[in-house]
């Protein structure tokens, strides 16, 4: 019982962190939100000169730089309580159901980066057709670019299709590891094992916590299993990890700082429709 109230203690410890780190997440979405209207406003007002735009790519890098520190502080953190609680870092309590739905593996699918990467220069695209055919910008003007994801070059397209293939054989091949850690739930030790306890409990010689009292291997069994998810949380937060900071690094600076705004908002976002809709429904459920 003493382990499971630390493994509790714990665990909202690193609620209390996490609930931290969104507001953090926050503030560094108003800072880049101001940094890309900034940017823009100065490319339609100001001259474009050499050292205007190696300065401003300067702040950007700077900002892209800070935003994308904060994620590793978080894997950083993370990765500690991991090796103290994997079933819980798999099954976060701080998460509302609406984020459950959509884990993999204890967070967010690398792949899902490339779906919201083509969302986003997409909808950026969209704006810049329909500001040309209002008349806004033409096709001729050099002020027609805006630096952000409706202008990828074709070089970088092609760079962010390789990753996305190697992502994605990457992420197959950690959902198959899972999948042989799930499986092996049911092995012949486990099975033997639960024959066991079973027994000893009919007996009526197991006390009011046989799993705890009479066996010591059932410890040592569980123990084994975690261990294992642990190595597969690990290699999939790796990828998370490495996913979002190879977009960064083929990316400009601005174009950086739009793609944050999109993982930004939609985190954010879901975070706060998920925890209205939990406590909707937790008010439904208390009514007579």
């Amino acid at each position: 019982m003493a382990n499971t109230n630390i493994l509790e203690v714990e665990r909202e410890s690193f609620h209390r962190f996490f609930e931290c780190w969104l507001d953090e997440q926050n503030q560094h979405l108003h800072d880049l939100l101001t940094a890309a209207k900034n940017n823009t406003t100065s490319a339609a007002t100001n001259p474009t000169t050499t050292a205007a735009i190696n300065t401003s790519s300067t702040s950007l890098g700077t900002l892209v730089e800070r935003v994308v520190k904060h994620y590793e502080h978080y894997y950083e953190v993370k990765s500690r309580w991991v090796k103290q609680d994997v079933l819980g870092m798999l099954s976060p309590s701080w998460l509302s159901s609406l984020e459950d739905a959509f884990l993999w593996i204890g967070g967010w699918r690398p792949s899902m980066a490339f779906h919201l990467f083509h969302s986003k220069s997409g909808l950026q695209l969209e704006v810049r057709v329909a500001e040309f055919i209002r008349g806004f910008c033409s096709s001729s003007s050099s002020s027609s670019s805006k630096g952000d994801l409706a202008d990828l070059s074709s070089h970088q397209l092609t760079q962010v299709d390789q990753m996305q293939q190697r992502t994605v054989k990457e992420e197959r091949d950690i959902s198959e590891k899972m999948a042989k850690r799930q499986e092996a739930v049911a092995d012949s030790s486990m099975v033997g094992l639960s024959h066991v306890i079973t027994e000893l409990m009919d007996a009526g010689n197991g006390g009011d916590d046989p799993v705890a009292e009479e066996d010591p291997g059932v410890e040592s069994a569980l123990a084994s299993k975690e261990q294992g998810l642990e190595e597969v949380l690990h290699r999939a937060d790796n990828l998370r990890l490495r996913t979002l900071k190879a977009i960064t690094h083929i990316l400009t600076p601005i174009q950086a700082v739009h793609f944050l705004i999109a993982a930004a908002e939609l985190h954010l976002r879901l975070h706060d429709w998920g925890k209205k809709k939990d406590a909707t429904t937790r008010a439904q459920s208390s009514q007579p």
